[in-house]
């Protein structure tokens, strides 16, 4: 099945794919060590990273970590070291997501209980704790 972001079948990547992988190489690298630019580090794949690309040419500031985390873990199925989502997973449906956050994630929860009147389990990082989300009652 194509999804609606993929080049069409037997055609050339967009401009802005082919662009990329450049666009990348130039930001790695160009902050000396001392800079304070911050690093990020995942042990499964035994590689770190500095997180100029998402600075320079994301440009999303203060978010650079949250959004390489989410990056890694949409590309590698995994977070890097050190990041644990929350996580929101419906008891009756295959709906469930992680967040990096708990306020999304407890919007996910609500919002999903809400529409569905399906129950949601929302788990903290790091803890065996699940809080139960219920439909709200009419």
């Amino acid at each position: 099945m194509e999804r609606d972001d993929d080049p069409p079948e037997n055609s050339p990547a967009g401009e802005d794919d082919k662009q990329l992988p450049e666009a990348f190489e130039a930001a790695e690298g160009t902050y000396p060590p001392d800079s304070g630019v911050p690093t990020i580090t995942c042990s499964r794949c035994d590689r770190e990273w500095e997180l100029s690309y998402e600075l320079d040419e994301l440009q999303v500031g203060n978010r650079a970590l949250e959004q390489f985390a989410m990056d890694h873990n949409h590309h590698t199925g995994h977070y890097p070291d050190g990041v644990t989502p929350w996580t929101a997973a419906c008891r009756q449906c295959p709906a469930g997501e992680s967040f990096l956050a708990e306020r999304p994630a407890r919007r996910f929860a609500k919002t999903h209980a809400r529409h569905t009147t399906h129950t949601v389990d929302l788990q903290q990082p790091e803890s065996d704790e699940t809080e139960t989300i219920q439909p709200p009652s009419e």
